[in-house]
């Protein structure tokens, strides 16, 4: 199971879901103290700027980043609850989230994955440039791409509503 939330709410999220694997996509050098439940190898730190194209002095999402992410995720596969976090919750970790996914279960259709995340948080908009990116690396023929920009910009907001991803479909 995927849990995402805000750099605000990780402690809580990780206590609650007994989660022992974190992922942060969060600006370089800002400060994200590591929950005592998560060991230093099990937590995966992505800096970078939520922007959807390079802009002067910022670090967009890279292929890197997405190789890097879908490398820690293959180490660790799909047994115990993972939390991916972002500043706001918003835009870097649900697209990260929608992308773990993806990965972890290629047989389910990418919209499937994008609608239930739409119905679990309204605020989702999950980055279109690492969806990109990520669409290419897995090789979905902008199934990824198609299906994010499906569901549309989540509402705006300051934090996004938390929420969780199950990798298998779930009965209506």
């Amino acid at each position: 199971m995927i849990h995402v939330c805000s750099l605000a709410l990780v402690p809580e999220t990780v206590e609650k879901t007994g989660a022992r694997r974190l992922i942060t996509l969060i600006n370089e050098g800002t400060p994200v103290p590591r929950p005592t439940a998560i060991a230093a190898e099990d937590h995966l730190f992505l800096g970078m700027n939520d922007v959807n194209a390079p802009l002067q002095g910022m670090i967009p999402p890279s292929a890197e980043h997405v190789g890097r992410l879908l490398d820690f995720i293959d180490r660790h596969g799909a047994g115990d609850p993972l939390v991916i976090h972002c500043w706001a919750g918003i835009s870097r970790s649900t697209a990260a989230a929608f992308i773990a996914a993806c990965h972890l279960a290629p047989e389910r259709p990418e919209i499937d994955f994008a609608r239930t995340i739409r119905a679990r948080s309204a605020t989702a908009s999950p980055n279109p440039m690492l969806v990109a990116i990520a669409d290419k690396l897995l090789d979905r023929g902008g199934r990824m791409v198609q299906a994010v920009r499906a569901i549309g910009r989540g509402r705006d907001a300051f934090e996004g509503v938390p929420f969780h991803l199950p990798l298998a479909a779930e009965a209506p």
